[in-house]
């Protein structure tokens, strides 16, 4: 399996060249890291969270007008040209299709111990000084204001909402990145996302010290 592994990388490589910086291979080679070393202190079939962790992101929906059909399918048909066992194609795709923050935003219809190992190493390549800079990256490319006080986060959304927010940059922490400290699955990867929570939160009083105010609904 580790040969049909590099050669899916070299694949998923090749194919995001042209992507935005925070969701390039360089993201997937963190998560593909951050998987491995999750997956050292867990119960996992360490093939299946390698192959999902470098599939989980060759085509997000964000960039694809919101399909979310087009990276299972292309998983699986990658996949299915390597020549993986059926059961093995199966349970990655349904890796790729319920991973993702949004997806949680609604009710969990299937997980699995690699599921979660993958889940995790993606949310912690959004937070801390890593996260920061892809937040900002993708504001940028969506041309997102940075921050507006007079915006305040929503405290919930529904995965409509997220999908669709168009809100400045700062927004994103108050409602995606400060939350994913507590929905960590393992506690390997709770314990490297303390200090990378504790990141933001350091950013964010710098940054609304250089902004002269802190705005009303900073409350962390």
């Amino acid at each position: 399996m580790e040969d049909v592994i590099n050669r899916i990388a070299a694949k998923v490589q090749a194919h995001l060249s042209d992507a935005e910086g925070g969701h390039d291979w360089w993201h997937i080679d963190r998560v593909w890291k951050n998987a491995i070393l999750i997956s050292e202190r867990e119960n996992v079939n360490n093939d299946l969270v390698s192959l999902a962790a470098l599939l989980h992101d060759i085509a997000d929906p964000k960039f694809h007008n919101g399909d979310e059909s087009i990276g299972p399918r292309l998983t699986k048909e990658w996949l299915e040209q390597e020549n993986v066992d059926q059961e093995s194609i199966e349970h990655i795709v349904n890796i790729v299709k319920h991973m993702s923050y949004k997806n949680s935003l609604e009710k969990v219809t299937w997980s699995s111990p690699e599921l979660l190992v993958v889940q995790d190493a993606d949310r912690l390549d959004a937070i801390g000084a890593i996260g920061i800079a892809r937040a900002f990256s993708y504001g940028g490319h969506k041309q997102r204001a940075m921050y507006d006080p007079q915006i305040a986060p929503l405290e919930y959304m529904t995965k409509e909402q997220y999908k669709s927010s168009k809100a400045p940059t700062i927004n994103h922490f108050y409602e995606k990145l400060l939350k994913l400290k507590e929905l960590m699955n393992t506690k390997a990867a709770l314990a490297i996302a303390q200090e990378r929570h504790d990141f933001m939160i350091s950013y964010l009083d710098q940054f609304y010290k250089e902004c002269g105010a802190i705005p009303a609904w900073h409350k962390v």
